[in-house]
């Protein structure tokens, strides 16, 4: 899994039958240390995050195990919505304090 920002949404209206009704959203990776990577990604949004969030994000086959999930060709998808992140005893995000 990756720690992600939500940048934005991807809108289509034209897509793979099994795609409707996903909600999808591009995230902007983040690094161990909060910073953003110049990496982009675009996944499936199954819990509702808005933009600026930091998101958990599973990819691959492991994007599929959601129920719902298994048949849709989807290989990325935001199962999180992050409320801390603390690395050696260290806050290095805190929602609540984002909102400020």
């Amino acid at each position: 899994m990756q720690i992600a920002q939500v940048r934005g949404t991807v809108v289509s209206t034209h897509k793979e039958p099994s795609l409707r009704g996903v909600k999808l959203l591009l995230l902007q990776l983040i690094d161990e240390e909060g910073h953003l990577l110049p990496e982009y990604e675009v996944a499936g949004d199954q819990v509702g995050a808005g933009l600026d969030e930091w998101v958990l994000v599973s990819n691959g086959s492991a994007a599929r195990q959601i129920e719902g999930q298994e048949k849709r060709p989807i290989d990325a998808m935001v199962v999180a919505i992050i409320d801390t992140v603390t690395v050696n005893n260290q806050m290095l995000y805190s929602k609540k304090e984002q909102y400020r």
